[in-house]
Formats: structure tokens, sequence, C-alpha cells
């Protein structure tokens, strides 16, 4: 909808500053206390075969080109990377971040993620995005939240949707990624579609959600 926006102020960038769930804590990206609890989730015995197929990067030769490759990043402030730290074990089992960041707009992308094979379909995984999420829009105050994934990403597409962003388009030709066309699935959050969101996520994240074995009670898209 177009046309002036009363009380418009300009969103905040985010810092690196740790954020605290229930389940997770996302904590700015150290690569001398990350890098090996990385790689053994991203590449040790029982990792997914395809985490690295449509990222930029990767797969590591081993632990010491991935703690390198982390050292080249953790500093950058856009793309803003953050290790995802698993409550339950302490360690970390994922890489997020923020980027394309601009606070004049309001609008902020959640990308580069990727989670080990035991944070992946997990309680853990979910309130991963409902953090950077609520983090994005009740603490900085934006406007959209984005998700970019390669069009071919099928995993990435159906978690776009299953957390409530909506589909926009696809960019055709958009990318060459490690010697391959791109074609570039847009998906947003809106702030005013965020309380219905941020009340789903919370109701399904909610303990009361869970059966004994831990199997959930009613699906995220069901309670949105």
């Amino acid at each position: 909808m177009s046309g002036p926006l009363a009380d418009w102020r300009p969103a905040r960038a985010p810092g690196h500053r740790t954020l605290e769930g229930d389940r997770v804590r996302l904590e700015p990206l150290d690569p001398s206390r990350h890098a090996d609890a990385l790689f053994a989730a991203a590449q040790g015995p029982g990792a997914d075969p395809n985490l690295w197929r449509y990222m930029p990067y990767g797969p590591f030769a081993d632990a010491a080109q991935l703690r390198t490759w982390l050292g080249e990043i953790a500093a950058s402030t856009d793309p803003l990377f953050l290790a995802v730290v698993d409550l339950t074990t302490g360690r970390a089992g994922g890489v997020v971040s923020y980027l394309r960041i601009h606070p004049a707009h309001g609008c902020i992308e959640i990308g580069h993620i990727w989670f080990g094979a035991e944070l992946q379909r997990t309680p853990q995984a979910t309130e991963t995005i409902y953090l950077l999420a609520r983090h994005a829009f009740d603490d900085l105050g934006n406007r959209r939240l984005e998700w970019k994934c390669d069009a071919a990403n099928s995993r990435s597409c159906h978690a776009a949707e299953r957390f409530g962003f909506t589909f926009e388009g696809t960019f055709r030709n958009h990318l060459i990624v490690k010697g391959r066309n791109r074609d570039t699935a847009w998906f947003s959050l809106l702030d005013r579609e965020w309380p219905h969101a941020r009340n789903a996520f919370e109701a399904w994240l909610a303990p009361e959600n869970y059966h004994a074995d831990g199997r959930q009670q009613r699906s995220l898209a069901a309670l949105r």
C-alpha cells in the first residue's frame, strides 16, 4: 500500500549481541569457540550430505579451513553472523545471519541459514527463526523481514512458508552460484503480519504443545 507513513522512524541496525531463547542461544560468531562444533555438525558423522548444495560456500576441507573462513566473516556487520547454540548440549550446531540491512526503509533479511543434521526440523530450529524475527520487529522496529533462496531449494521454500512468510515471486537468472544459474525465490513477512505470526510461534513453542514423547500436538501452520 502506497502513501505517507504516520510517525515513521527508521529502524535500528542489529549489533553483535546475543539473543537468548528457551532452547537455543544465538551468539556472535566466534571462530575460536564455535569452529570445531560447527564443522562436526556440518560435516562430521551423520551430517546432511545436501547441506552445502545451495550455499555459495562450502563444503570445507577440515575444521581449520572452516575456522579461517569464520574468521573472515565474524566481524562483518552486513551480513551479521550468529552461531546457533543448543542449550541442551551447549554446542554450536548451525549459523544464521541478518543481511541487506536497510534501517532507513525498515527492511532486513535473514539468510546464510544452515543447520547441522541434529538441528534440522527441531523446535530449536523453529525457535531460532522466531528469535530472529522477534528481534527484527519488536526490538529493531523493522517493517519488512525478507527470506530469499534458490528457487530449486524446496526445503528452504517450504520452511519460509511454514514460518509465515509470503511468496512474492521469482527473480529469474538472478545469480551465478558455484558455476550454476540461480533463480531466486523471494518471501517476506511484514510488521502488520508479525503479531499473528508471533502468536503462532509462541503457541507452537510452548511446552503444552508437546506430548510427553516430544511430538507436537498442533502444527505451526494449524496454529497460524
